[in-house]
């Protein structure tokens, strides 16, 4: 079993010595480790250990469609822009879009992405290549367009589901309920059911398809997702901004996980977080992502982070709104524990997910609040280790194999486009 030992870096304000056996924290002591381990990162009090990021939605090959679409409704962007690309998609894009936004979460400090898109069997293959935690979805949507069919690898992410790392976990994501059907969502549900699986889906997404639902069903798209069997503590929600006050009882009692994406949310002007509800953060389990680089346009977690907050306070209001302790825990602590990974906080026994920041970056000077610079003022450069899994996967700021993977997905993106 392989052991890191990270010495001298400073959790909570003092220096510590923070020794990984396997993929576990093993211990963390202040007193001067007696033995030895396979790897020694000595930060000599200049670097911080913090939790990593969990984005808990997003669509990661979409980093090749980063700005071909911008500046458009929802509903046009995706219809007349996105998807007659995605059309086209090969193996090769989808496995070279995927290691482009893994590289780019790793040098912003995510360990696990939620994904839901198409070949979900490169997906796999690019974050188990990468050392990176995920959850893959096995799609569910009606389009109309054959083309889309041969896309679907859910027979493949079904049937090996129990032969993939302890990294990777496999949902059932049916897109949205404007893209799929009653039958379909009743399917999803049962699958998840029988197979023990995470629900991923959009809900909620904006007002037209708040009103569109209302006039097809007479129930709001929350209560016609319950209707459906889909609400449940194993539940993820991506966006979730058209919600009446009843929809956030419901969602409190069945246990299903918000997801807030402020960027994406406000470049396609789909809506905003119920910030107003005192019931929403009271009483309902929530966590923060990116969506996808075609929408947001960075998958960045610190600039999420900061999104949230200031947009929190603004819409309110309230200066107190969204404190940089509660966004920053939603970005960690809470997105582990949506998907039941015993993770997001540095204590000995959990998994072995940490990020080092500088603390010498000009971001993080002069030090008052680690936890607020993080929210307020951090960016990449901040950055320096990223550990996933008891594993280093960047040092340094520097990534293994990032000149390959940037010139990949270039060729990729070149060869999407230009069709």
């Amino acid at each position: 079993m392989s052991s890191i030992l990270l010495r001298n870096v400073i959790l909570d304000g003092s220096p510590v010595n923070v020794r990984i056996e396997g993929n576990r924290f093993q211990s963390i002591s202040q007193s001067v480790p007696a033995e030895s381990a396979d790897e020694t990162l000595d930060a000599h009090g200049a670097m911080a250990i913090l939790p990593a990021f969990y984005n808990a939605h997003t669509h990661a090959a979409m980093s090749l469609l980063r700005g071909f679409a911008d500046d458009l409704d929802l509903f046009d962007w995706l219809s007349n822009h996105i998807w007659p690309v995605e059309a086209r998609l090969a193996n090769e894009d989808v496995y070279a879009g995927t290691r482009l936004a893994i590289l780019e979460m790793i040098k912003s400090g995510t360990v696990f992405f939620n994904d839901m898109y198409w070949r979900g069997r490169q997906v796999v293959k690019a974050a188990e290549d990468m050392g990176m935690r995920a959850c893959v979805g096995i799609l569910r949507q009606t389009m109309g367009n054959p083309a889309f069919l041969p896309m679907l690898d859910n027979d493949w992410l079904l049937e090996n589901r129990n032969n993939l790392s302890d990294r990777i976990q496999i949902s059932v994501a049916p897109h949205a309920i404007y893209t799929t059907t009653e039958e379909i969502l009743r399917d999803v549900a049962d699958t998840a059911k029988k197979y023990g699986l995470v629900i991923h889906t959009h809900l909620a997404e904006t007002k037209k398809e708040f009103d569109d639902c209302m006039e097809q069903h007479g129930m709001t798209p929350t209560a016609y997702v319950d209707h459906c069997g889909i609400l449940t503590d194993k539940t993820i929600l991506a966006h979730s901004v058209a919600l009446t006050d009843e929809d956030i009882e419901l969602l409190a009692e069945r246990r299903s996980v918000l997801v807030h994406m402020p960027v994406s949310n406000m470049k396609l002007v789909s809506g905003h977080f119920r910030y107003d509800s005192a019931a929403l953060f009271a009483k309902c389990r929530w966590a923060i992502g990116t969506d996808g680089a075609s929408s947001n346009n960075s998958l960045s977690m610190l600039g999420e982070m900061k999104t949230a907050a200031l947009r929190g306070k603004d819409l309110t209001g309230d200066p107190k709104a969204m404190k940089a302790a509660d966004v920053f825990r939603a970005a960690t602590r809470s997105g582990a524990e949506a998907f039941g990974i015993d993770a997001g906080v540095i204590e000995e026994g959990r998994l072995a997910d940490c990020i080092l920041v500088d603390l010498n970056n000009h971001n993080l000077v002069p030090g008052f609040n680690l936890i607020s610079d993080m929210v307020y003022a951090a960016d990449s450069s901040c950055i320096d280790t990223v550990v996933c899994d008891g594993r280093i996967l960047m040092r340094g700021g520097h990534v293994d194999g990032e000149e390959e993977i940037i010139a990949e997905a270039r060729d990729a993106a070149k060869r999407l486009t230009s069709k």
